[in-house]
Order: structure tokens, then C-alpha cells, then sequence
């Protein structure tokens, strides 16, 4: 973005930083249609799926996008500046987006869905931080959604029926994806339920479905793994044989194959067990390209590298 154009957004955001509060909301009721931006998929799904024909969606982040890294560029303040709702994850996902994201709530209906999970299920970072990795447990999931459903209801309450029962048979779907995810894991030998990724995002997947996880970086991929990182990491998938390790969509594979490399000069095989969809869904028109699709997608991935049969 242009030093200049920057100024100019942040001068006339900077009159307001806090979210429109409930009393003051726009009524969209008398819209023809809602436009809507989010930062990345998984929210533009839970969108498109609760506003169904009344919302027009346009997400920031495609596929293979990293949240952690993307700055806004002209084009999104454009974006930003005529949505009539933004949604995004919150938690300090969009980290390079934050400012942006916050002074533009003043002037636009602005909500982070994170908002709509209790704090209490929220697993800690560090430093006052939260894991932003949400979506990966597709039951805490779906405080997200019904985020989203709320923010819909009060903004066009004379449509609100529809928000909430496109929301519903949502939620069933995701009650459906959860137990798929519980049964497919429950295959998996126990000793084997260890996921091994570039950066520590399937923490929530781990918690809901039972597996340890181990990330070479941390929850942001910000930060960078050092060699001794890595050589950590090899000694410990060398001396408890893990059969597999995973690489991300949104994240280069380098690390990762630097790791296999690594455990391979300690005398042990261990096989890179596919690609993972972390930060971002795969492409617009495949199952992957969807919230649940990419979640089956990668439950299949993990439990067949690690021994529960596909």
C-alpha cells in the first residue's frame, strides 16, 4: 500500500477504534442484498452458509494465504470501505491487519467471530494471548457461526428468520463433521495420535479429537525455527518413531522437509504424510474449497498417514 493512501486510512479511521455498539447498528433490512468481507475462508463459508441470497461475500484470503502475514493492500481498503459487514477471526489471526481492522469498526459493522466463544474454551498462548486456530474443532466452531448469525439478525431483523434457519441446519452439519472426526480418530492406535506440522495451529484439533501436537513454530508463523528447533524435533520423532509428519497449505515446506532430513541422518524413516489446510481452504469448486470439506479432508489426511485406515 502507497505511504500515502495509508495516512489517509489511518487519519479518518482514527476518529473511533471501538465496535459500533448494538444501539447504534445500521438496519440493512432495506437492502437489496448485504455486502460482506472477511478476512479468511472459513468465515467467508459460515457467511455464504448462515446469509445465504441475502449476502454478497468477498473474502481477503484465498487459498495458500498466511493470515499471520497478509497486509492489506489498496484493493482491500477498497473492499473494506464499501462492505456494509466485516467479519473477522480475532485473536490476533489477521496480526498485520489489526490496526486496520479496529479503527474501521467506527465507521463499518465490524465483528471478530471469536467474539461469540466462551473465553473459557480458548486455549492459552502465552503473554496474554489466545490460540486463534478455532475452526479446527468444529464444535467450538460453532460459537463462530452463531457470531455471525447474531451479527446478521441485528443488523437486517426484518430478515432475521432466514439468518437463523440457514444457521441451524449449519450447526447440524458441523454437529455431523465433530462426530465424524471423533469415529475416524478413535482408529488411529493410540501411540501413533501425534501430529508434527510447521507451525502449532491444530492445537483445538488435538484437544477435540485426541492427538498430541507438536508445531515447529509457534501459533503465528511470524516467527521463525531455528536449527536447533529442528534438530529438537528430529530426536524426538526418531526416538518415539512417529510414522509421519505433515506439511501446510499456507506455510513453505521447507522446515518441514528439513526435519525429515534431519530425522532420516538418525537412522529412522520417517514419511511426510501429505499437506494439511491450516490458515486457508483449498480452491473455490472442490470439497476442500469448503469449511467442511477441509476439515474431512484433513482427518482423512491425518488418520490414514498415522494408521486409522482412510
Amino acid at each position: 500500500m502507497r505511504p500515502f493512501l495509508l495516512a489517509v486510512l489511518v487519519a479518518v479511521l482514527a476518529v473511533g477504534c471501538g465496535p459500533i455498539p448494538e444501539s447504534s447498528l445500521p438496519d440493512l433490512s432495506a437492502k437489496d442484498e448485504i455486502r460482506v468481507v472477511t478476512t479468511v475462508g472459513m468465515i467467508a463459508d459460515a457467511v455464504e452458509n448462515v446469509g445465504g441470497p441475502r449476502v454478497v461475500v468477498e473474502g481477503l484470503m484465498g487459498p495458500g494465504i498466511d493470515p499471520h502475514l497478509y497486509k492489506a493492500s489498496e484493493g482491500d481498503v477498497r473492499r473494506l470501505e464499501r462492505a456494509d459487514v466485516i467479519f473477522y477471526g480475532g485473536l490476533h489471526l489477521e496480526a498485520k491487519m489489526a490496526d486496520v481492522l479496529e479503527r474501521i469498526g467506527e465507521r463499518r459493522l465490524t465483528r471478530a467471530v471469536t467474539d461469540g466463544i466462551d473465553r473459557s474454551r480458548l486455549i492459552a498462548a502465552g503473554g496474554g494471548q489466545y490460540d486463534p486456530h478455532v475452526w479446527f474443532d468444529a464444535a467450538l466452531w460453532q460459537g463462530a457461526v452463531r457470531e455471525v448469525r447474531d451479527t446478521l439478525v441485528a443488523a437486517d431483523p426484518a430478515h432475521a428468520e432466514g439468518y437463523r434457519t440457514r444457521a441451524a441446519a449449519y450447526l447440524e452439519q458441523l454437529d455431523v463433521l465433530d462426530g465424524e472426526a471423533r469415529s475416524k480418530s478413535a482408529r488411529v492406535p493410540a501411540a501413533a495420535r501425534v501430529i508434527v506440522t510447521a507451525h502449532d495451529a491444530f492445537g483445538y484439533f488435538g484437544r477435540a479429537y485426541g492427538y498430541e501436537v507438536i508445531g515447529l513454530q509457534g501459533i503465528s508463523t511470524a516467527s521463525e525455527a531455528g536449527a536447533k528447533d529442528v534438530q529438537r524435533l528430529a530426536d524426538l520423532i526418531a526416538t518415539r518413531r512417529i510414522p509421519a509428519i505433515f506439511v501446510e497449505s499456507s506455510v513453505s515446506p521447507r522446515t518441514i522437509e528439513a526435519v525429515q532430513e534431519a530425522v532420516r541422518s538418525r537412522g529412522f524413516e520417517v514419511a511426510i504424510g501429505g499437506s494439511l489446510f491450516a490458515d486457508a481452504m483449498g480452491s473455490a469448486g472442490t470439497p476442500e474449497g469448503t469449511y467442511v470439506g477441509m476439515v474431512r479432508a484433513n482427518v482423512d489426511t491425518i488418520t490414514s498417514a498415522l494408521g486409522g485406515g482412510s
